[in-house]
């Protein structure tokens, strides 16, 4: 069965909007991208800080409620679809909840062919990125490196600490044809 899903799983600012980028002009079809960024920016203001929907506390830490799960479900649902239909789909998350998050994906997924890609970067370093991106709560990246990683499954691992975005991409790619 052919891959039609790449997901990429890090911590904010381990480089992972950088590999979608390059994977979109490296891989020979086009590959839509969708990242966890534009599903939180699209939710509704009152739900960007609130216990229902996501709140991002001063030290970085990073909470969600009922509805913003209900949604991420809807839009999950969403992406598989467009896949299902005949798109090929890469989608730029951080599971926050570990294995857990794996698990919501393949649920929505329903036995879809997917290659599991984890990015890690060391903490310092995504850290520093995070303080130059300007638009993230400081010790997001730090709180966030190891955690998204507990208990998940990868068929491959990308580190962004010492290697540029494009040849995390062409290992990747390399995996998809």
């Amino acid at each position: 069965m052919a891959i039609r899903v790449i997901i990429l799983n890090g911590g904010s600012s381990s480089g992972k909007s950088g590999i979608v980028r390059c994977l979109q002009a490296e891989l020979p079809d086009p590959w839509l991208a969708f990242g966890c960024d534009s599903f939180v920016d699209a939710l509704p203001a009152k739900m960007q800080s609130s216990e229902e929907g996501i709140a991002f506390a001063a030290d970085g830490g990073v909470s969600v409620g009922a509805d913003f799960r209900a949604l991420e479900a809807a839009w999950m649902e969403g992406v598989v679809a467009m896949a299902r239909a005949g798109a090929r789909v890469i989608i730029d998350d951080v599971f926050l909840g570990g294995a857990a998050s794996q698990e919501r994906w393949q649920k929505a997924l329903g036995g879809m062919a997917v290659l599991w890609v984890g990015v890690r970067c060391e903490s310092a370093v995504a850290a520093g990125r995070e303080i130059a991106r300007g638009d993230r709560v400081q010790g997001m990246a730090a709180l966030q490196a190891d955690v998204v990683h507990e208990g998940v499954v990868y068929d491959l691992e990308a580190d962004t600490t010492r290697t540029e975005s494009v040849v995390c991409a062409r290992t990747i790619a390399a995996h998809v044809s």
